[in-house]
Order: structure tokens, then C-alpha cells, then sequence
């Protein structure tokens, strides 16, 4: 197969190139571009596979398909995995040897950036190729090149004209080694870590200082003490001209926002313990010892609210069942209804929770926390307000009067930087923001996003959440690959905040290559997606060519990610899409792909849990590759790659090959021809629904098992010694085609085994036939089918070899009673219609016992054929009779079908409509 598929990339060189053709209707569809740093795995492959599929599928259907790819290299990851590789570092030296292969002499060229960039961008597009990606090559880029920032410089002019950049102060996340404000594409870990706003509340020992971050400043009524870890060393600190206690590392974090920090003296935590502190909300308060206290959050000291706090709680008790600190009591100040006087202990105590260890703390914390936050009310003493009102109107008191001040931290996520650093959060002035937190631009976004199909339809909701609590975000840094800021080009634009329309690009990014960067002007690129003004450094005729070419293309019909990336890019390229265009040029729609497993943990190249995409492509072969990715879950879903499951993959495609070159050769006729051509039109119309929803695993259950159930089924149907009909023929050029866009290598080397010309590629999909479509006969089979089934299942019961076969069919009243009962819309009052039937009220108790059977029966059946039963009631006895000579060659017996009616045998009584009485004997 590996020459089969030399070939098809060969032949398929330059066949996706997509020019405009007016007369056809456009489907653009775009994937989120890689960032070429390492080798691809196989979740890659999925990423680019399954949009792919759909290319395809739209291009066979009929539609001028434009998939276009690019490469991301902005940013610092290429230039802190250049650094590691220049110093040596043997887990990145490891990394790019042994997992990614990268030959010796290439791997010393590593120390310059732009040589990772070179080769893995290569490395990329070959590999894409070697998947069959039926991608448009003439319009890739890289977001360095001078083009594509002459376009970022475009875009940011207008942004900046819109007051959607501004410049200010804002906590940001920073990484002190590259002296750099960084994003999530910058991160090794942590990529999900949100910036949190702490409260300090503010308490004095002596002349000092002791601060506790908290986001519950509204609980400071009911502090009982504070808690300190013994084990650790704080310092003592002049923070803003002023003595604080915190630990070391809060003292390094606080100086990365905007305080002025000596550090003076340190002090074990031992010291600390038993100390008393005070606040005027609180009073006076003892410092206890807890080893749970971690450094690393907040200050190092925590202040401790046993009434509301499980952890506080449980620690608390804890002590005070060694005997210690006895006279510390909670103090409840929130009320919440379904808790007690004391919600936490109430919620501890109800949840068994033993120590402070124990692993449902955490869960049992948020809960309480939640319900607080949501519906509880802090006592009238206090104020009496809701506790989500409460809390902004304390921090502001304590702000105000008593010292608090913010603080910034993660959500208990370890950051790490792609060089290797830890990112804190620092506070950067000058820095230039995209200003999404404007209420303007978000109900833009949310308008949007109510027109825009999203697949699945419930990350919705996600969407919505992000636009909520975006806030402004720093979209420049000082170093890095990318485009300057216009305006300032001592910063450069940072990696997600160039990557929000370049889908705009690809459209035109073909003809940009054949005019020289400088003259592409702001001016030009208004006339091209705007229509406005008159260029002088392009002549109008190529803008004109060029513009009609990007109105062909936009607005892009469906863009397909990663459903991590909807807290960023993908929402991002809303508010720019929403900032740029006009509203008919806004995207159409989104589909959000599930994550990649590995033997099921999640993929990470960082941790080296990945398999190669290459190394599948060479084991097992592209299209099973394919085929595995597609048909291991829905886009939306996580898949698990298992190399034990991939190789039986190999095995079905390799049947599908025996099949359709068996087939070739199959002619005339045999009566179960019928049945077969009606089961392919009907497979034919479920697969193509079925990509029109991006059900890319469901189209492949059809296109692929179902058509391979009917054909076993056919084949055991034959006449003995047939080997099928001319209807083969037609069926396996239909099911080369259904295939082609899953397993495109061995569809095309069918396709001219066939004696078909031209690609498959480009031949037409399928369409459903409705004269070749026979409910009767598929009626009639799936009752054989059924009753071959449960013959099977008796046979496998009984302790005997059977000697004969009877089949008793339900009489005529049976079916009248099942088409009341399938006519009836609240099945349980049905008795009482069967009952209003004069023949049927005769029979008495038959009739009741058989309308009991036959509802359940009525439930159990697939809709369709109950609808169709209930219609059109089937001859049984006739169908039965018919296939009599097959059922002796399944069961190597004599069979007789005979009408219950008419039969006194006990069995009768059970036959109902589709489902006849058996009995073996």
C-alpha cells in the first residue's frame, strides 16, 4: 500500500488548489494553525484529520472546498526551546533526539530559532501530505513573514483607531527569566491557570504587619485565629515602608506588583505560634500551628474561619482532640439554608470527612463555599446583606480603613514557562491591552455567538461564560518572534492576539506572495476587504482581482479547535471578527473538538506521552490511521488512541479491499438484489445526514459497518452456490465513494481498479435514489432477520438437537390491536381503547393478556417500523413461506409456518405482529 500511497500524494500535488468558480457554491472551512516547534502526534493528527473528512465530503458533494494551513511561530516557545538546546539542557536535548529524531547536524543548527521553525514547518507539511490532508499548499505562511505582518499592522491600526487597544496598568502573568509578559501558548504548564484578585486583610503583631489573602474578606467577623506552618521560614519585610510578616515567597511575588520590598530578617514559624494578632473587625486572635499552610499560596499565613471554612473546621478539631487550643470556638456570621448554626461543621460531620486529609475536603470545601456565596445571608449584626453583596462592600471598608490592599495570584496551578521558568503575576504598567473587558464590544460577541451554528450545541454556554469574565489582556511583549506594534515598536504583538483573523488571510495570502511587502499599505489591504479608498502602491486591477477573490471565500463557513482553546483564540477572533468586518462578513459557524488520550492519559510531548503521528503513518498506514481517528468518537468527544484497536482497524480495511475486488466480477441477478439496493440507499441517505452534522463516527458506522452488515446479510441470503448479483457492481461504486473521504489512499487505487477516470476525490457523492428505495422488501427482511435471531437463541438454550421448526404467525386481530396501540399517544391508557373495540372486548381476557404483550413489543421496536407496520400490515405467513428453503439450510431441519389462528398448540398464543411463536421440537 506504502507505493499506493507515493502515488496519491504525487497525484494530489496540486489538485486542492481552489481557485473562486462562480457558478459553484464556496464551503470554506479552517483548522487552528500549528505551532511547528516538534514533531506531530497522532492527536494532531486527529485535529486536521476530521476537518479534512469534511473537505471531502463538501468537495464530492459538489462545493468549491477551500482548506487552507499556515504556520503559528510567534511568541517565545521556539526561542526558549533554541536557549535550552544552546545550554545543553538534556530533558530538551533528550526531547528533540530521541522522541522527535531530529538528525545530529540539524539539532546543533537548533541554537538559532528560526532553524526549529524551518524544519518542523517542513516536517509538518509532510507529514499533513503523507495524511492525506486534501489541503490547499499555495496559500501556507508563517505569521513572520513580512506579508502577514504588514496585515497584523493593518489590523492593530484599526483596532487602535477604535479604542479596542489601549495602554495602562494590569496584572498580567510573567515570566522574571525572559523578563516577559506571557500567554497560554508561551506555557509548559499551567496553560489553564486564571489570574485571581486576593483581599489582604491586615492584621498587627506588635509593630508589624501580618497580611492573609483571602476571597472571602466578609468572613473576617468570624476569624478564630490565624494559622501558621511551623516548618516554615517567613521574613520579616519593609513592604511599602511599612514592617510585614509573609513568607519568602510572598515577598518576591508582592514585589512583582507595584511594592517597594526589603527583606530584613527571617523568622521561623515556630516563633509565630502562640502569638496573638489583631484586627478591629476581628479582635484578638491566637496564631496556631498547621502543616497545611503552603508558603507558596497567598502571604504563607491564612486566616482561619472554622464556622465557614470545612478545611479551618477539621483542622481545628483536629488540635482540639490532641487536647489543644480548647477554648477556640467557631463563630458563625452567614446563614444558608440546608446547613446548620455551623455550616461546616455540619457539612464535614455529614460527609464523615476523619482528619484534614482526607481527599474529600476539597470537593466538601467548594461546596460549602458555593452555597454560601449563592444563597447565604450574613447575620444582622453584620449587616444582614446577601453574602455576594456583602463581601465587595467588606473589602472595600477594608481597604478604605484598614490597610487591605489586592493581591494577585494563580488559582492553585503551578505556572511554567517554555524556558523553563516559574510565571508569576506581575502588575505591568505601559503595557498595551486589547480591552475586552468593554461591555460594548462583549454584547457585540454575544450577538454573534446567538447566530452562529456551534458544534456541539452546548459549548455554548462556554462561549458565553468567556466573553463574561474576559478581561483586558496584555497583547504585547517585549521579546519574541512576531510583528511590532505599529505605533510602538519596542513591543511586539503577542502570539494569540495575531491569530485572530488570519482566516481573512489565507483567502488572499497566494497573490500577497507576488507583491512586495512595502507595498502593502494600510490603505491596501482597506481596499481589499473593505472596498474603500484608492491605493497608489498596487495597481487596481490585482486589487480588484484579489478582493473579488476574498469576497468568494468570507465569511469562513465553520472553524474547527480545540475545545481548551475557547477560554482564549477561539473567542479572541470573535471580538476581532465583531472590531473589523461588517456584519455580513462575520464567521458562520464552530465545531469543538474533545481531547487526545494516549492508552487513556491525556497527550503531552512535554511529558512524553504522545505517539508520533509519522511512526502510526509507517505501522499501520494512513488511511487505517485515518480511519481509527474518525471512527473512534464523535469530533466533540475524547478519543483514546490504543495501538491493539488500530490494528484491527488495518484488518476491516483490508476486508473492504478483498470485497469490492471479489465484486468486480458479480452479474446477473438473484431476488434478494432488491433488498440490498434499497439497504445502500438507505445508507447512502444516513451517512450524508450524518456529515451535514459533523457526525463524522456516525457517517463512518454507515459508510462503512452498516454497508458491511448488509452484505453479510446478503451473502448468507444467496442461493447456495450464487456468488452474488450485478448489483455487487453498482454497490461497491457507491461504496468507494462513501468511503473516499475517510480512507481516501485505498478509494482512489479502487476507483481505477474499477475502470472508473479521474480521482475519486473529485467524483461525485452519492446521492439517495428514492426509486431504488423498497420499505416492503426491507420490511420483510428484517422480520426474517429477526426470527433467524430468536430461533438462534432458543437453540442456544434448549439441551437437545432439534428435529423440527414451526412458526406460528399472529392472526389478523393481533395486528388490529397493534395498530391501536401504535396509534395511541399515552400508551398507558391504552387498554381502555383496545377495550372500546367491540371484536376485541369479546375475547376478554386473550385480548387484554396480547395488548399487555404487544405494548411492550410496540416500545421495543424501532419507530420507523412500527409506523410502518401500523400502516401497512406484513404478510408474514407469506414471507415466512417464501424464505422456508433458507431457514432449512440455516438450521438443517424441516420448517413449517402455520397462521396461530388457526392452531391449538399452546405455543399460538405467544405469536405476535413481527415477532411469530417458535417452537422447536
Amino acid at each position: 500500500m506504502q507505493s499506493n500511497e507515493r502515488e496519491c500524494i504525487a497525484r494530489w500535488e496540486h489538485a486542492f488548489e481552489a481557485d473562486p468558480e462562480r457558478e459553484k457554491e464556496k464551503y470554506y472551512l479552517t483548522v487552528a494553525y500549528p505551532y511547528p516547534s516538534g514533531a506531530m502526534h497522532v492527536g494532531h493528527g486527529r485535529t486536521y484529520i476530521v476537518p479534512d473528512v469534511l473537505a471531502r465530503y463538501q468537495r464530492m458533494a459538489g462545493r468549491q472546498v477551500l482548506f487552507p494551513m499556515a504556520f503559528h511561530v510567534t511568541g517565545t516557545p521556539v526561542i526558549g526551546i533554541s536557549k535550552r538546546i544552546a545550554n545543553g539542557d538534556e530533558k530538551t536535548v533528550g526531547l528533540y533526539r530521541d522522541l522527535y529524531r531530529v538528525p545530529q547536524d540539524i539539532l546543533d543548527r537548533f541554537i538559532n530559532p528560526m532553524e526549529i521553525v524551518r524544519y518542523f514547518s517542513e516536517e509538518y507539511r509532510r507529514v499533513m501530505q503523507k495524511s492525506g490532508l486534501s489541503i490547499d499548499w499555495r496559500r501556507r505562511f508563517i505569521t513572520v513573514d513580512p506579508p502577514y505582518s504588514k496585515f497584523i499592522e493593518w489590523q492593530y491600526k484599526h483596532l487602535r483607531e477604535d479604542e479596542h487597544v489601549v495602554r495602562g496598568a494590569h496584572p498580567v502573568k510573567y515570566c522574571p527569566q525572559c523578563e516577559n509578559p506571557v500567554g497560554d501558548h508561551d506555557l509548559l504548564e499551567g496553560d489553564k491557570a486564571e489570574i485571581i484578585r486576593f483581599t489582604l486583610v491586615v492584621f498587627r503583631w506588635g509593630n508589624a504587619r501580618v497580611p492573609c489573602a483571602t476571597l472571602r474578606p466578609e468572613t473576617i467577623y468570624g476569624v478564630t485565629n490565624l494559622w501558621v506552618n511551623p516548618a516554615v521560614t517567613y521574613v520579616r519585610a519593609m513592604i511599602d515602608g511599612k514592617e510585614w510578616i509573609v513568607s519568602s515567597e510572598a515577598a518576591a511575588k508582592l514585589s512583582l506588583q507595584d511594592h517597594a520590598v526589603t527583606v530584613t530578617e527571617k523568622i521561623p514559624g515556630t516563633a509565630l505560634v502562640d502569638q496573638t494578632v489583631t484586627h478591629p473587625l476581628s479582635g484578638d486572635v491566637p496564631v496556631l500551628p498547621a502543616t497545611f499552610v503552603d508558603p507558596d499560596m497567598g502571604t504563607g499565613i491564612v486566616m482561619s474561619v472554622p464556622a465557614h471554612a470545612p478545611f479551618d473546621y477539621i483542622a481545628l478539631r483536629d488540635l482540639q482532640q490532641q487536647g489543644q487550643y480548647t477554648s477556640v470556638e467557631p463563630i458563625p456570621l452567614i446563614a444558608v439554608e440546608g446547613y446548620g448554626d455551623i455550616p461546616a461543621k455540619d457539612a464535614v460531620e455529614r460527609a464523615g470527612i476523619h482528619d484534614q486529609n482526607d481527599p474529600g475536603m476539597e470537593a466538601l470545601t467548594q461546596e460549602v463555599y458555593s452555597a454560601e456565596f449563592s444563597r447565604g445571608k450574613v447575620f444582622e449584626k453584620y449587616g444582614g446583606k446577601p453574602v455576594r453583596e456583602a463581601r465587595d462592600d467588606v473589602a472595600a471598608l477594608m481597604m478604605e480603613r484598614y490597610d487591605s490592599v489586592p493581591m494577585y495570584d494563580f488559582d492553585n496551578r503551578l505556572v511554567i514557562c517554555r524556558c523553563g521558568g516559574r510565571v508569576f503575576v506581575k502588575i505591568l504598567h505601559d503595557q498595551w491591552f486589547l480591552e475586552y473587558s468593554d461591555p460594548c464590544w462583549k454584547e457585540q460577541v454575544k450577538t454573534q455567538l446567538e447566530e452562529m451554528a456551534l458544534v456541539p450545541p452546548e459549548v455554548r454556554a462556554e462561549f458565553i461564560r468567556t466573553v463574561d469574565w474576559l478581561k483586558d489582556w496584555a497583547c504585547t511583549r517585549r521579546v519574541g518572534l512576531g510583528t511590532k506594534l505599529p505605533w510602538d515598536p519596542t513591543w511586539i504583538i503577542e502570539p494569540l492576539s495575531d491569530s485572530t483573523i488570519y482566516m481573512a488571510y489565507y483567502t488572499i495570502a497566494h497573490h500577497l506572495k507576488a507583491i512586495p511587502p512595502e507595498k502593502l499599505t494600510p490603505a491596501v489591504f482597506d481596499y481589499i476587504f473593505f472596498g474603500m479608498g484608492s491605493p497608489e502602491t498596487v495597481d487596481r486591477e490585482t486589487l480588484d482581482a484579489i478582493r473579488s477573490e476574498f469576497l468568494y471565500w468570507y465569511p469562513y463557513d465553520y472553524r474547527f479547535s480545540a475545545k481548551d482553546l475557547i477560554s482564549n483564540h477561539l473567542t479572541f477572533q470573535l471580538f476581532h471578527h465583531r472590531a473589523i468586518f461588517p456584519s455580513y462578513l462575520q464567521p458562520k459557524g464552530m465545531v469543538v473538538f474533545g481531547m487526545g488520550l494516549l492508552n487513556g492519559a491525556k497527550m503531552s510531548s512535554s511529558k512524553g506521552n504522545v505517539f508520533l503521528l509519522e511512526d502510526a503513518l509507517e505501522e499501520f498506514g494512513a488511511d487505517t490511521v485515518r480511519m481509527f481517528l474518525v471512527g473512534s468518537a464523535e469530533p466533540w468527544q475524547d478519543f483514546d488512541w490504543r495501538n491493539e484497536l488500530v490494528s484491527s482497524t488495518k484488518r476491516q480495511i483490508e476486508r473492504f479491499w478483498n470485497t469490492v475486488s471479489e465484486a468486480m466480477q458479480a452479474e446477473g441477478a438473484t431476488p434478494i438484489d432488491a433488498w440490498l439496493a434499497s439497504r445502500l440507499e438507505r445508507r447512502i441517505e444516513a451517512a450524508t445526514a450524518a456529515l451535514d452534522s459533523f457526525q463524522t463516527r456516525q457517517a463512518l458506522q454507515e459508510a462503512f459497518f452498516g454497508v458491511e452488515s448488509d452484505l453479510k446479510w446478503y451473502r448468507r441470503r444467496l442461493p447456495e452456490g450464487a456468488g452474488g448479483g450485478a448489483v455487487l457492481q453498482d454497490l461497491c461504486r457507491t461504496w468507494v465513494r462513501l468511503l473516499a473521504p475517510f480512507i481516501p489512499f485505498t478509494c482512489e487505487a479502487l476507483w481505477s481498479d474499477l475502470g472508473e477516470s479521474g480521482m475519486v476525490s473529485f467524483a461525485p457523492w452519492p446521492e439517495t435514489d428514492e426509486s431504488r428505495i423498497n420499505p416492503g422488501v426491507e420490511l420483510a427482511e428484517e422480520l426474517l432477520a429477526r426470527t433467524v435471531e430468536d430461533i438462534e437463541s432458543i437453540v442456544k438454550l434448549i439441551p437437545m438437537e432439534p428435529a423440527s421448526i414451526s412458526l406460528f404467525v399472529a392472526p389478523a386481530w393481533k395486528y388490529e390491536a397493534f395498530r391501536i396501540i401504535a396509534g395511541s399517544a399515552d400508551k398507558t391508557r391504552v387498554m381502555r381503547e383496545i377495550m372500546q373495540n367491540e371484536s376485541m372486548r369479546r375475547r376478554g381476557r386473550e385480548a387484554t393478556d396480547a395488548a399487555k404483550q404487544i405494548t411492550k413489543l410496540v416500545l421495543k421496536l424501532p419507530p420507523d417500523i412500527v409506523k410502518q407496520l401500523a400502516a401497512s400490515p406484513l404478510d408474514e405467513r407469506a414471507v415466512l413461506e417464501g424464505a422456508r428453503a433458507f431457514l432449512e439450510h440455516e438450521f438443517g431441519v424441516p420448517v413449517t409456518v402455520k397462521d396461530a389462528g388457526e392452531s391449538n398448540h399452546p405455543k399460538a398464543a405467544a405469536a405476535m405482529p413481527f415477532k411469530p411463536a417458535i417452537m422447536i421440537e
